[in-house]
């Protein structure tokens, strides 16, 4: 299984003007190839590939711009290529059309040295030989001492660099039970057996620092030493919120694809819950698509099997005791109360032990309300016929009815 490893760098000054040329070449070639293209679509003519995109970067763009030779040659290549696999999916319509990048956001740049066979990217624990650039220190060491190819990256004020390994499934228990999980925003996530994670909130703790430091910045004069210093400040804080909302849910998914045979969760669109700008923030603050994306891989990586249930399974309004199925219950109400069997529960362990009950096919009962508006229906009180001027008062529900409710409701 390939895996990708992430971690800190210690640069000095040097190597930090090096990171920041690099990233500001990889930038350029973006931008101009992202232009180029808008330039054929615009005269309605076929989009250049990534090969010939970089074809002309070397003919027209490197002679004019000799600082481009600064830097390792698979920088601009790399962001060339990368351009253009943002415009296919643009093409399949699995994505919005690239925007050009500005200066200081999401810096990044790709190095290569060597073959898979024979990599030329070394570490010796702690520091890494990059091409062009020299031995850089690590925060921690690598668990491989040679790569191929590598990403280095910016966050805030720090650099990362990250590395691919192929590794090897680690050995399991072959007796894991199967777990329901249930998503939430008061909770990370409730277990069907009683596991309740919570959620650490990060953007709701430091939302008064981050209200003060976006005033400050607003304060700013832009283009001043003074407003980049202050983004510098509020860029740290929100790498904070990021990396406490990610170690959570890394020790969530990993704790439950390591323990557990099968996962089961509810298919969320996320989209259409942050359409609810009530909500928006809070479901935004807990990662429910980060969530999912790290279940994905760490299944495979644990040998587990992840299960997603059908968004409109009524996991939240269906008793897990008897099965009865009450009215819509709204957010407000925290506790979960049959009105069949008198069951009491949380509302977020009823709904995780009725997500690690489904299947594919699973007959959903009516819901009680709705159960009792056919019976209104069949009995023709409410809605009388035009055929019928008069309608008795008293009038039994047919037997049909009577058996279909009788064996929704066992």
């Amino acid at each position: 299984m390939l895996l990708s490893f992430k971690t800190e760098l210690k640069p000095n000054n040097k190597q930090l003007t090096l990171f920041r040329k690099a990233s500001g070449i990889a930038r350029h070639a973006y931008n101009w190839a992202c232009a180029t293209v808008q330039e054929y679509l615009t005269n309605q003519e076929k989009a250049p590939s990534a090969i010939d995109l970089h074809k002309r970067l070397v003919a027209e763009v490197k002679p004019n711009c000799e600082w481009y030779y600064e830097v390792s040659k698979y920088v601009p290549q790399k962001a060339v290529a990368d351009l253009r696999t943002a415009w296919d999916r643009c093409f399949k319509k699995l994505g919005k059309a690239p925007r050009f990048k500005k200066k200081g956001q999401r810096d990044s740049f790709y190095l290569e040295y060597g073959t898979v066979a024979n990599p030329k990217i070394r570490n010796d624990g702690k520091r890494i030989n990059l091409p062009s650039i020299g031995w850089v220190r690590l925060a921690e060491p690598l668990p491989m001492t040679a790569v191929h190819n590598c990403t280095i990256s910016r966050q805030a004020n720090k650099w990362f660099i990250s590395v691919k390994q192929e590794i090897e499934l680690p050995l399991v228990a072959s007796d894991r039970p199967s777990v329901g999980v249930d998503i939430g925003i008061k909770e990370l996530a409730v277990c069907s057996n009683g596991e309740v994670f919570s959620n650490p909130k990060a953007y709701r703790r430091m939302s008064k620092r981050l209200k003060h430091l976006q005033r400050a910045v607003s304060r700013k004069e832009k283009g001043s030493n003074n407003r980049t210093k202050a983004i510098r400040s509020l860029a740290k804080v929100h790498a904070r919120v990021s990396n406490i909302r990610k170690d959570a849910i890394h020790k969530l998914t990993t704790h439950l694809a390591k323990n557990h045979s099968e996962i089961k969760i509810e298919d969320l669109s996320i989209k259409a819950f942050l359409k609810n700008h009530k909500l928006a923030g809070a479901i935004a603050d807990c990662g429910m698509h980060e969530f999912r994306r790290q279940l994905e891989y760490k299944t495979q990586k644990f040998s587990s099997q992840l299960i997603l249930v059908d968004r409109m399974f009524p996991s939240s309004q269906i008793c897990s005791n008897c099965g009865n199925h009450r009215h819509k219950m709204p957010l407000k109400e925290r506790v979960y109360k049959c009105l069949d069997c008198g069951h009491t529960s949380d509302r977020d362990l009823n709904a995780a032990k009725n997500i690690q009950r489904w299947f594919a096919g699973i007959r959903i009962p009516i819901r009680v309300d709705q159960m009792a508006s056919f019976a209104k229906i069949a009995c023709g009180v409410d809605k009388p016929s035009v055929s019928h001027s008069r309608t008795t008062p008293k009038q039994e529900v047919s037997s049909k009815f009577r058996q279909l409710s009788i064996s929704n409701v066992a």
